[in-house]
């Protein structure tokens, strides 16, 4: 179904699909059912004719056959799925929904950032270190690894300064 239908649902069929799959990423310790969404089976399939062209400028969410996001904070998750349901157009949405988020005490929003005038951030930058000093290293990671990057780097005194930039929309990229 995922295959014949919602990767190539428009150029195939024609039909534009604003399916949600919330699916689980990672095995958590969760009992024998628990399965994994293997976010990169869905990245492989994406119409590669739109990467291939020179610049990633011209990527946008129609541009592209589907989305894949994994989302670390309750606001990105609300936004994401409004941002899904006010578009003019229609692409289906694959979301990695790792448990942890669910439970984890770093994994929170206020309802400021809900409020009007937000909006889905598909980067998060957070610095480590020296506030007023240039990054000497920059990581990019995505979902629930940022906690456990954030809790070692909480825990460890820094003589540099660390960029972490958590990348919640994995396709389409995000190009600035």
């Amino acid at each position: 179904m995922i295959d014949q239908y919602l990767m190539c649902s428009e150029a195939k069929w024609l039909r534009q699909s604003g399916l949600v799959l919330l699916l689980p990423h990672g095995f958590d310790g969760a009992g024998p059912e628990h399965s994994t969404a293997h976010i990169e089976r869905f990245l492989q399939n994406i119409n590669s004719n739109e990467y291939a062209m020179e610049g990633l400028e011209h990527m946008t969410g129609q541009s592209i056959n589907f989305q894949v996001a994994n989302c670390t904070t309750p606001a990105n998750y609300f936004h994401i799925l409004r941002r899904q349901m006010l578009r003019d157009f229609r692409k289906p949405l694959i979301l990695a929904t790792p448990k942890i988020g669910l439970k984890h005490p770093e994994a929170v929003s206020t309802l400021e950032e809900m409020d009007r005038g937000t909006r889905f951030q598909p980067i998060i930058s957070v610095g480590f270190g020296d506030p007023n000093k240039k990054a000497d290293t920059v990581v990019l990671c995505s979902g629930k690894i940022y906690f456990d990057i954030q809790a070692a780097l909480k825990k460890e005194e820094l003589n540099r300064n660390i960029l972490v930039i958590r990348v919640e929309e994995l396709a389409p990229f995000p190009a600035y």
